[in-house]
């Protein structure tokens, strides 16, 4: 079984690894928010495998609710954004290698990664599902210990899924955690319930949610990741965060792309 935190101590070397290499192994400075603004840009990460959430669109653009929420932020701090897809797995990684200024990427936020990342928000709910083939034999989690079950490389769900003791296998992202699902190569996945059930909806996919009610630590938020030690930054963020919240924009792009509130 992986121990998730060795796992995130050799991320956390790995990005301070690759910031040595760039000459850049310092703290962040209070002052970043002025760097940002200074460049006029602000730069945010996101898989880019995560519909509705963040995906690439048929016109090859980052689009879903994180770059539409990220792109709010930025307007309202006065800077443009630049999107930046990564993997998964290393993005907290990227982060701390300062190749991009923040992650608006549905990442649930955690005590572990608090230790070495900031948050702004949370900026939404979460919670996790469990989803089967509707004509599977599996109707309910005590038949998933013989399963094989897909998650998404480096998100909470596979920490939770190996924790269980399950037989998991990785994978990129929700588009082909659906598709091995409907190809029978795993017997169910686990992801935020959200984007499952959307899909669901949107292409009637022979796929449904078995009942997780009696889980505990289901629920969980999702927040915007900096680097620790920017203060005036975070604060900038969460105001324009707060405003559009206040507003009625955070709604407006939540019933664009997820169907409603989601906070």
């Amino acid at each position: 079984m992986t121990n998730r935190r060795t796992m995130m101590k050799t991320v956390i070397a790995a990005g301070l690894a690759s910031m040595a290499s760039f000459g850049a192994v310092t703290i962040a400075a209070a002052d970043e928010l002025d760097a940002i603004k200074e460049k006029g840009v602000m730069r945010i990460a996101m898989s880019g495998a995560y519909p509705p959430f963040n995906f690439v669109n048929e016109k090859n653009e980052v689009v879903g609710f994180d770059p539409a929420i990220g792109a709010e932020i930025a307007k309202r701090m006065g800077v443009e954004v630049e999107i930046i897809t990564t993997a998964r797995d290393g993005i907290i990684g990227g982060l701390l290698a300062n190749k991009y200024d923040a992650i608006v990427g549905s990442m649930s936020i955690t005590e572990e990664r608090k230790e070495v990342v900031d948050f702004v928000g949370p900026y939404y709910r979460m919670s996790r599902g469990v989803f089967v083939a509707k004509d599977s034999a599996i109707s309910g989690l005590d038949g998933l210990s013989d399963a094989t079950i897909g998650v998404t490389l480096g998100e909470t769900h596979e920490q939770w899924a190996r924790e269980q003791g399950y037989n998991v296998r990785t994978y990129k992202g929700l588009t082909e955690l659906m598709l091995e699902l409907e190809a029978g190569r795993v017997d169910a996945i686990i992801n935020d319930d959200i984007p499952v059930l959307l899909a669901i909806r949107d292409s009637g996919r022979a796929v449904m949610q078995l009942d997780t009610s009696g889980l505990e630590g289901v629920a969980d938020q999702a927040g915007i990741a900096i680097r620790q030690g920017n203060p005036d930054l975070a604060a900038a963020m969460q105001a324009a965060l707060d405003a559009m919240m206040a507003d009625g924009t955070y709604v407006q792009i939540a019933e664009k792309w997820v169907g409603g509130d989601i906070r």
